[in-house]
Order: C-alpha cells, then structure tokens, then sequence
C-alpha cells in the first residue's frame, strides 16, 4: 500500500510541473557554442544551490570534460544547457541565444543528451533506433548501428535489426543497450552532445567498444562530457573540476595533475588504491 501511495504521490508531483515558458518571438542560434553567465540553480524545497554563479564557455566543436566530487553540480549544469529545467539567476546561450529564446523543438533538436542507464522500449531495434528521427530509412538506421559498433549485437540475434527487445528470450546487457543507445544519438545527429558517466559499464570488451563509437559519435559536435571514472575523459581537450565552490580548475590531463590539486587528488584515489 505505501508503494501505491507513493507511486500515486510521484505522478501527483509530475502533474503538477508547469512546462517552462515559450516565448512568442523565438531566435536561431548562430553556432554551437554554450555559454553559461553566473548561472544560480537549486532544487525546489532545496536551500542550498545546486549551482552557484557559474560562468564558462565552450567554443563550438569543444570537448569538454565536467569532473569532480558529488554535489559540485556536474549534471545539473548539463540539465540546464539542455533546459530540462530553468536557470534561477544567469543565462545559458547556445550559438548566442539565450535557451528560453529557442523553440523547445529546435532545441531538442540542437541538444543530445546519453544518459546513464538510458532504456530500450518493448519493440524491434529498428523501431527503439528511429524513435531518434521517425522519418529515417531502414537502411539509415542500419548506417547509424554499423558506426555504433553494434553488428555484433544484430548477428546474435535471431531476427537481427526486426528482433524485439525483451521479448521472450531475448536478453541485451547494459554495455550492449548503450550503444544501441548511442546508435539512436548518430541517428538524431545534434550538433550538441551532453553524455552523463555514459560509459559506466564493468565488462572491458563493451567498453572499448562504447568508447569508440563515442568516439566516432562526437566528431565535428559540441561535446560536454560529465565523468566520474577519468579514465574516460583523458582526451578531452578541456577539464573543469567542479566543487561545491564553483570551477575549482581547468586545464587539460596533464595540466592538472601537474597542479597537484582537487584533480590530481581524484586520480590518486582512482588509480593507486
């Protein structure tokens, strides 16, 4: 009964959120650029911000890595560059424009986000790929896998691509639901990607194949990458170490542990157990 109680409680919430605002007059961004000017977030019935006066930006075809200990608000600043909800003080800006000021379905369009532990729906490969771009070919969608290093995944299967996932018998680890995953992101082809700890997976043969169809995925785009393990970040060409402060540092792998602050700190823990 109390799990009914708080179902219902967690729909009542939901149905209570107002859709963020749309303004009558919207603008198109001029480039891929995010912008992020002393930007203020908290949580609601939460006092303490999430994000405090936060200031960066990121030139178009940047990657960028966000690191950090929990509570530095390394996924909220992601959330907010994609508007999942509004800045309280500040502004975001992609290409220029203040993302209040973007139709919400350009910007979706503009914005990618992988998350963690993204899901599959109760429906063929095909049809979980193209949910991506509805007007994609087959022959598209079987494009957009190739280059996510999935064909080892549709050889296993007994009805390749047209295979439904969760179907009787049919069983897809979680490394192997991140590319299929990443393979609906090649599909959608934004120019922004935002990835949150997206290649959080224990087995080595999937991660290396999930690394290179990031890497593959995040060419020529914006890319914000968000990571706790470093390992995966290595290559990016800026870090920002986030705080319960605020950005802490910045600089690239090697500039950092040089430093010998919070990040050199956070790899000496990851690596010399």
């Amino acid at each position: 009964e109390m799990l009914v109680t708080d179902s219902l409680n967690r729909i009542d919430q939901i149905l209570q959120l107002k859709p963020l605002p749309v303004p009558e007059q919207t603008k198109e961004s001029q480039d891929n650029s995010i912008t992020l000017e002393h930007i203020a977030f908290s949580y609601a019935g939460k006092e303490k911000r999430a994000v405090d006066d936060v200031s960066l930006e990121i030139k178009p075809g940047q990657h960028v890595a966000l690191v950090g200990p929990s509570g530095g608000g390394k996924s909220t600043i992601a959330s907010l560059v994609a508007r999942f909800w509004d800045v309280q003080e500040g502004t975001v800006r992609i290409g220029g424009v203040d993302v209040r000021e973007i139709e919400p379905k350009k910007l979706m369009d503009t914005v990618s986000f992988v998350f963690q532990n993204s899901r599959l729906f109760k429906m063929s490969i095909l049809e979980n790929v193209r949910l991506a771009r509805p007007d994609a070919t087959r022959e598209e969608v079987l494009q957009a896998l190739h280059d996510a290093e999935c064909d080892d995944i549709l050889e296993k299967l007994p009805k390749g691509v047209d295979t439904v996932v969760g179907a009787k018998g049919i069983y897809v680890s979680g490394g192997e639901q991140q590319r299929l995953n990443i393979a609906r992101v090649m599909l959608k082809n934004a120019p922004i990607l935002i990835l949150d700890e997206a290649t959080a997976f224990a087995d080595p043969d999937n991660e290396v194949r999930v690394q290179a169809a990031f890497e593959k995925m995040s060419r020529n785009k914006t890319v914000i990458m968000i990571a706790h393990r470093l390992s995966t970040i290595k290559n990016a060409q800026r870090i920002l170490v986030l705080t319960e402060e605020g950005i802490a540092e910045e600089g690239t792998h090697e500039e950092l542990l040089e430093k010998g602050g919070v990040y050199e700190k956070l790899y000496q823990m990851q690596f010399h157990k």
